[in-house]
């Protein structure tokens, strides 16, 4: 423990010390934490072909057989990660999390797939199937769209190409090997802890 504040307000500078030693393990097992995760999704149907676990290694299969960068195909791995914490906004929940790691292309991708890809479907919901087209002018539209086109939108064919999570295990610890922007970076790109 080595703290002794009961309010954040008065906490010390040797209290950040201790706080800042136990944070850089904590940080580091974040790879694991998100890998637990997706594999709490198998056998998480919801009503579809495959598994929620299933459909993101297919996502992540696709773009990797299609030649996308890694980070490409980790945020690909990751796009549904939210599924069981943030059902009604998991998209966020997924975009939040790789933020960090990210370039804003592929963050503004994932956090936007779940309004692109409702062009499959809302329609049958009596949702607007082009709520998409608010933003045609955006600089990562196409991007998007091939991402749920390409990739997403055919990943829950029981016959598809799945790699397994391993294969993609080692991409996941490099993209979240180190943030590429935080709230806790100092002025000079260094992080605070």
């Amino acid at each position: 423990m080595g703290t002794t504040f009961t309010n954040i307000g008065n906490a010390s500078a040797e209290d950040w010390a201790g706080i800042t030693g136990h944070f850089a393990p904590f940080a580091a097992a974040l790879p694991d934490r998100i890998l637990d995760q997706l594999r709490q999704m198998e056998g998480d149907y919801g009503g579809f072909p495959v598994d929620r676990l299933t459909h993101c290694l297919q996502t992540a299969t696709r773009a990797h057989r299609a030649g996308e960068d890694e980070e490409y195909v980790v945020c690909a791995l990751l796009h549904d990660i939210g599924d069981a914490l943030g059902p009604y906004n998991h998209a966020d929940y997924a975009a939040v999390m790789l933020q960090p790691f990210v370039s804003e292309a592929n963050h503004w991708m994932i956090e936007k797939h779940a309004i692109f890809q409702g062009f499959y479907f809302f329609h049958h919901l009596g949702l607007d199937r082009n709520l998409r087209d608010q933003f045609k002018d955006h600089p990562y539209y196409r991007r998007t769209v091939e991402f749920c086109a390409l990739y997403d939108g055919p990943a829950f064919d029981p016959a598809g190409e799945t790699l397994p999570l391993a294969f993609f295990e080692p991409m996941l610890r490099r993209v979240f090997a180190a943030p590429k922007r935080s709230l806790y970076q100092r002025a000079d790109g260094e992080l605070a802890y």
